[in-house]
């Protein structure tokens, strides 16, 4: 019998690149006019970096900040969606506030949607969830080729990246 190839899906992100966009977006926001003298602000919002706080005078001051990380992110090869935009800005005490926590990890149910993409589209193709990631398996890399192709042309609501490709 051949030996079967393999690769695991993941959510995930890198840390570093991360860190090295909101850096680069703190600096921006610093040097910017329109936001000289208002409590614009984009700070982690833990020592763990796993969430950035977006601090605005109005919406356009959130909007605008928003756009700057976004632009930095794409800049640093970083998926926009590792940031979970499900919450609505906080007004208070004349600001608005703006938690963003980063998406890591894919819940049963995210895996349970790319398996069945998989499976619907490659039924020769193995994939199983092994807690937050999804081993594909199958006799032909072609065939593991093609389902990294068919997955990154489908549009999820979470970020998926292929590791451990054999």
């Amino acid at each position: 019998m051949a030996k079967d190839n393999s690769f695991d899906i993941v959510s995930d992100y890198d840390l570093a690149k991360v860190t090295n966009a909101v850096e680069q977006s703190q600096r921006e926001i610093s040097q910017r006019y329109d936001f000289k003298g208002t409590k614009a602000n984009l700070e982690f919002t833990d020592g763990n970096k796993t969430s950035v706080t977006i601090t605005g005078d109005n919406q356009f001051h959130i909007d605008s900040i928003m756009d700057i990380l976004r632009k930095k992110l794409a800049g640093c090869d970083v998926s926009q969606k590792i940031l979970d935009t499900s919450k609505d800005p906080v007004p208070g005490s004349m600001q608005l506030k703006w938690d963003l926590p980063f998406i890591k990890g894919l819940d049963q149910e995210k895996a349970k949607k790319v398996t069945k993409q998989i499976r619907d589209s490659y039924p020769k193709v193995k994939p199983q969830i092994q807690g937050e990631e999804i081993r594909v398996s199958s006799a032909k890399r072609d065939e593991l080729q093609a389902v990294m192709q068919l997955l990154k042309n489908t549009e999820f609501d979470f970020p998926l990246e292929f590791t451990n490709f054999r």
